[in-house]
């Protein structure tokens, strides 16, 4: 797939199953999250892969969460099996870094980019996936669980694996709609 098919054609996709990036699919999608931009060379990134086997350990650390928080009921009876959505995860995170130069907007921007550039290496690899955030990624209690403190950002869950159904979607929106010229 060339450079400009994979930008035109990218999308993101839900149904996912078996299998997921294989290691050396993985592989490529760690090396594209670091290439994106990085003002003053900070790294603002840190990612947690989480593999089929570990899906039981991240569902556990939702549901706690949930319940820890007082989620509601929803929330609670879903919360184990959401990381089940897909063979594999990639948890994306800016962990907070004091700069003169560098601000924090743009250090999540950073490792918001890390998680896009992995989708599209995965879609360039005839996977899918989709990128994910909500009440997990700003819940105190599964920061806690994975280690991060309070500033540090869950940029989102990459959930990875083969599109259960191939169908591509309709342009949702025209550039002249966005772009003005000054």
């Amino acid at each position: 797939m060339d450079a400009i098919e994979l930008l035109l054609t990218r999308q993101s996709d839900s149904n996912l199953s078996f299998p997921g990036p294989n290691e050396s699919q993985l592989e490529i999608i760690k090396k594209a999250a670091l290439k994106v931009p990085d003002h003053g060379g900070l790294a603002p990134w840190k990612f947690i892969v989480v593999n089929e086997d570990a899906r039981d350990k991240l569902g556990e650390i939702y549901y706690n969460a949930a319940v820890e928080e007082q989620q509601n009921e929803r929330t609670v009876s879903r919360a184990k099996e959401l990381p089940h959505r897909a063979p594999m995860l990639i948890i994306a995170i800016s962990p907070h870094q004091e700069h003169p130069k560098v601000p924090r907007v743009e250090q999540i921007e950073s490792a918001a980019c890390a998680c896009f550039a992995m989708q599209q290496a995965a879609f360039a690899q005839h996977l899918s996936g989709v990128w994910r955030t909500g009440y997990f990624a700003q819940s105190p209690a599964v920061k806690r669980e994975l280690g991060l403190n309070e500033k540090d950002e869950i940029v989102g869950y990459l959930y990875l694996g083969t599109p259960t159904v191939q169908c591509t979607k309709p342009v949702r929106h025209e550039p002249n709609t966005f772009f003005t010229e000054l």
